[in-house]
């Protein structure tokens, strides 16, 4: 007689996102598989306009403040993800997916990697939306699938995500 494990229900799927057209198809093509899966959906916004963003290149000023600017870029990129997300579901239709939403300052492929620890798959667009956008494959992409310990998916430009 053999043991059978028992069923261990799948982790999230993690998708990036940056507001990007490239993303936006990440996130329509994660709903879609999350819906399929039957699984949860971590949207993942990466932001990095930390104090060590400025000080790390010697020339610029970090912001003067209490610390606000940052808790607002926080709050502005949750929004923005949260309002995609919604748009996006509604635009699919289909089963509910349950949706966590994520914005965390720092280097985009590492918090990617990093919220993707429990994941089942990992899914981020071909391109993001910083300043080298016109390559064919974007940093925060190559290195995720050079780094990633899980199955990675990179929807390419012009892929609706929602089989049409």
């Amino acid at each position: 007689m053999t043991d059978t494990p028992a069923h261990v229900p799948a982790g999230p799927i993690v998708v990036g996102t940056d507001g990007s057209p490239h993303a936006r198809q990440a996130v329509l093509f994660a709903l879609r598989e999350a819906q399929l899966r039957g699984t949860g959906l971590r949207a993942v916004c990466a932001y990095d306009y930390t104090p060590a963003r400025y000080t790390g290149y010697g020339w610029m000023a970090v912001p003067e403040g209490d610390g606000s600017l940052y808790e607002e870029l926080h709050d502005v990129a949750r929004q923005a993800v949260t309002d995609t997300v919604s748009e996006l579901r509604e635009q699919l239709g289909g089963p509910s997916v349950e949706v966590e939403i994520v914005t965390e300052a720092g280097r985009p492929a590492q918090v990617l990697l990093d919220a993707s620890e429990d994941a089942c798959l990992l899914v981020v667009g071909s391109r993001g939306s910083g300043a080298w956008g016109r390559l064919a494959l974007g940093s925060t992409s190559t290195e995720v699938v050079h780094h990633a310990h899980l199955p990675v998916v990179v929807v390419p430009a012009g892929s609706s995500g929602a089989g049409s």
